[in-house]
């Protein structure tokens, strides 16, 4: 890509956009690159939403430096997990009360945590890819009861509830912190909309109070390769799930990240929990590690992203 390529789409930044990718490379200047090439390629409508998400943290009170440093809390941790996993063939922890305290118990590293990863969404893009897939896939005229497990920021929590008609929403988390940050954004962005029911509850999901055939959406977006055994986690989203209900699950691949926990080594061990839990393969996307095939991802022990939508069988 030449200068010139690079400068025109340069010019649709926003200013809040260009300071955020300004102090990354000042924080990190071997991610300036990187960082270049993502808001070279992201459309028009992204670069808005990027724009709206910081304008939200913004009047929250953060600064720029802060969602930098958030940011890159997340490529440095996982760099490091990346490091790791080459070199030993695992995730470095294997149980949940390894990682919980020093996560998703701990305010400071969780908002760190929630604010990089929202950002991801819009600059990394496998991450891109699945929240395209969800807004694809998310049935927009359908009614009932909305769930999510592990809401997490709450970004795909608000775009459900802005774009969707189902009619009332529930998210659920165990972090204290998620729940809150959900709080936040789902406040703000819907401020100017017509109310629905929605609540964020801090709660674990396997211990809650759900009735079986209650809901008509289901989305568990990143947890299944932080929890011990992910396939307690897809019998009781069968259980819950009304007949017919949309089935929103994404994880990945050989992915170390500093609370990943269940290594999921191949996409057809994956599909094969899923069918042991009475959940069928309707529509999925696999996005292979940046500038690989999926072959090469595979044989290399590379990162895979998968976002699934499934159906009770």
């Amino acid at each position: 890509m030449t200068e010139a390529e690079r400068a025109l789409p340069q010019d649709r930044l926003t200013d809040n956009i260009r300071l955020f990718a300004a102090d990354v490379a000042a924080q990190n200047p071997v991610h300036k690159k990187f960082m270049d090439n993502a808001l070279v390629r992201i459309s028009g409508d992204e670069i808005r939403h990027l724009d709206a998400y910081i304008g939200f943290c913004l009047r929250k009170g953060l600064d720029i430096p802060y969602l930098a440093e958030c940011y890159l809390t997340i490529v440095s941790d996982t760099l490091r997990e990346q490091v790791y996993f080459q070199k030993n063939g695992r995730y470095r922890h294997a149980r949940f009360d390894e990682v919980a305290s020093d996560v998703y118990f701990n305010p400071d590293y969780m908002r760190h945590y929630m604010y990089g990863l929202a950002l991801t969404s819009f600059l990394w893009p496998n991450h891109l890819a699945m929240f395209s897939f969800f807004r694809k896939t998310l049935p927009v005229a359908e009614h009932g009861r909305y769930l999510e497990i592990g809401s997490g920021h709450g970004y795909y929590l608000m775009t459900a509830a802005l774009h969707s008609a189902y009619d009332s929403f529930l998210g659920v988390d165990i972090s204290e912190t998620s729940v809150a940050m959900t709080r936040e954004l789902v406040a703000h962005y819907m401020k100017d909309r017509a109310a629905k029911p929605l609540e964020v509850q801090c709660l674990d999901f396997l211990a809650a109070d759900l009735p079986e055939k209650s809901f008509d959406a289901v989305v568990m977006g990143e947890v299944l390769e932080h929890v011990e055994r992910p396939e307690l986690f897809l019998r009781r989203i069968r259980d819950i799930a009304k007949d017919g209900a949309y089935i929103y699950v994404t994880t990945c691949i050989n992915a170390p990240a500093v609370d990943h926990i269940y290594l999921f080594e191949t996409v057809k061990q994956l599909e094969e929990m899923f069918a042991a839990s009475g959940l069928a393969v309707r529509e999925k996307l696999i996005c292979p590690y940046e500038g690989k095939t999926l072959e090469q991802s595979v044989a290399q022990r590379l990162a895979i992203n998968v976002a699934c939508v499934l159906g009770k069988v």
